[in-house]
């Protein structure tokens, strides 16, 4: 029994050890249940099974909120299920507050709100500091960042400010997702 902290969410993650795909179908209920709390559609919820819930792979949630595509994701168990159960979990807690109103609906938005090349995006983050494509150590995207900052920094003799908002950007993009 592990404890994970994740969006300020202590999570205890049992890893499922047998059914796989039945516990996957109830981590997704589970989040469509949440979702629809705060008024979104089951049918404006994408989240695919695909009968790999056993196997390593990201568990991506996505929905259509408001004039908004939302999205959260987590790679960082390594059976697919588990993945889920944290996504779910995730979104269980950030509806949870939006409903008890510590916080506000325009602030949930603005968090899971994505753009549909978020990938493409993740993926040029990390070329851009240097890091394999499946990457997921925050702790060295955040120091790279830091000594890329020392020289690309504006007031630095070496500051190039193109850069500097290039890597601003590729940390945030990369933040966001990993934190």
């Amino acid at each position: 029994m592990e404890t994970i902290n994740i969006k300020g969410h202590k999570i205890i993650l049992i890893p499922a050890k047998d059914s796989f795909n039945r516990r996957a179908v109830q981590h997704k209920n589970k989040l469509i249940f949440a979702l629809e709390k705060i008024g979104v559609k089951s049918d404006d919820i994408e989240l695919e099974l695909g009968g790999h819930s056993g196997r390593e792979a990201k568990a991506t949630a996505t929905w259509f909120y408001k004039g908004h595509r939302m999205q959260y994701e987590c790679t960082t168990q390594k059976k697919f299920v588990d993945n889920l159960y944290i996504v779910s979990k995730v979104i269980e807690g950030e509806v949870e507050n939006v409903l008890s109103e510590k916080k506000p609906l325009e602030e949930f938005i603005e968090e899971f709100a994505e753009d549909e090349d978020v990938n493409d995006e993740r993926k040029e983050a990390r070329e851009f500091f240097g890091l394999a494509p499946n990457h997921k150590n925050i702790d060295e995207v955040n120091l790279r960042y830091k000594e890329m900052a020392k020289t690309l920094h504006p007031d630095m003799p070496t500051g190039d400010i193109d850069k500097f908002k290039k890597l601003n950007h590729a940390h945030k993009i990369l933040k966001r997702e990993l934190s």
